[in-house]
């Protein structure tokens, strides 16, 4: 049986993944093999690492971003997509992108627009893809006052989404720089908590209890989106102000998403990506990192903050 070639793969709760080879399954219908070029990494990483709260076996391979090279397919349809570079967002229950090969489905990648970096586009599909749901939450509203708090990845890339549909963007953030808010066309940086008590939605990326701090200074029928965690009482009384609750989590749909979900949020993910390539969107370039350092890109994701990917081939 072939082998990975690399694969980090998890040892214990809060220890390095240990470097080391894996029996490669044979493809099953629907499923593409593809060998990785780049790997994103993601906080969602560090922390499943360092916690493993869904109990992942020894050996089990990290990651949920990456960017290869598709190599073999199972289903004939998909032939088309042998010698093509996908962008994928994979699931933490099976093995991920840590590694030299990776088996997705064939409906669940997108194609390498022309143009992008394989570095860049290893760092976009966990933060882009769970911004794009966030946006879909509430209805476009022109003119209308949204805030956000938590300026990691995900919200600045919400913050271009929502300020080229025409709202009024406002955050509260301790870190973010003066000159990166003009940039990203954000109307007020706060430092603390605003005065104003009238925001259409609130987009929230601290927890539960920011959340739900933030939960007054929504107007009568506005949107809290809780991109970290939920919250899981409504705050207001019943029949007041009807206030509207929603939670993100990318990742679920790997488990309850239907192949028209995943259609979907694919192909809008694909226009993402081409507009990113054009220019649109404004990208961090992330830090990169050697294959055999992944432990240590992991160790700066978490330190700093900042979005890192492993050059893997």
């Amino acid at each position: 049986m072939t082998k990975y070639k690399y694969a980090w793969q998890f040892d214990a709760k809060g220890h390095p993944l240990i470097l080391k080879n894996k029996p490669l399954q044979s493809l099953t219908s629907n499923q593409i093999l593809v060998e990785n070029l780049y790997a994103g990494i993601n906080p969602v990483d560090w922390k499943f690492i360092e916690f493993n709260p869904m109990n992942w076996p020894i050996d089990q391979i990290p990651g949920v971003d990456g960017v290869g090279k598709v190599i073999a397919v199972h289903n004939e349809e998909h032939q088309h997509l042998v010698g093509k570079t996908v962008v994928y967002h994979t699931s933490l229950h099976v093995d991920g992108s840590f590694s030299s090969h990776v088996i997705l489905y064939a409906n669940r990648v997108m194609l390498l627009p022309e143009g992008m970096s394989l570095a860049v586009a290893a760092a976009l599909p966990c933060p882009l893809l769970t911004a794009w749901q966030a946006f879909c939450k509430i209805p476009v509203k022109a003119n209308q006052n949204v805030l956000l708090t938590g300026m990691g990845a995900v919200n600045k890339l919400l913050t271009q989404l929502l300020v080229q549909a025409g709202f009024h963007v406002d955050v509260i953030s301790k870190s973010l720089k003066n000159e990166e808010a003009k940039t990203l066309n954000i109307r007020e940086l706060y430092r603390d908590m605003p005065e104003n008590k009238n925001y259409y939605a609130i987009f929230d990326s601290n927890g539960k209890a920011s959340a739900t701090a933030l939960v007054p200074y929504l107007k009568a029928n506005g949107h809290i989106i809780c991109i970290l965690g939920r919250i899981d009482t409504p705050v207001d009384e019943a029949f007041t102000r009807t206030i509207s609750y929603h939670e993100i989590a990318l990742g679920a749909l790997h488990t309850y998403g239907t192949d028209l979900d995943w259609q979907e949020l694919m192909n809008e993910g694909q226009i993402l990506l081409e507009n990113i390539a054009r220019g649109h969107m404004v990208i961090e370039t992330p830090t990169e990192f050697c294959f055999d350092k992944l432990n240590d890109a992991l160790d700066f994701s978490r330190n700093k903050q900042q979005k890192a990917v492993v050059k893997i081939s």
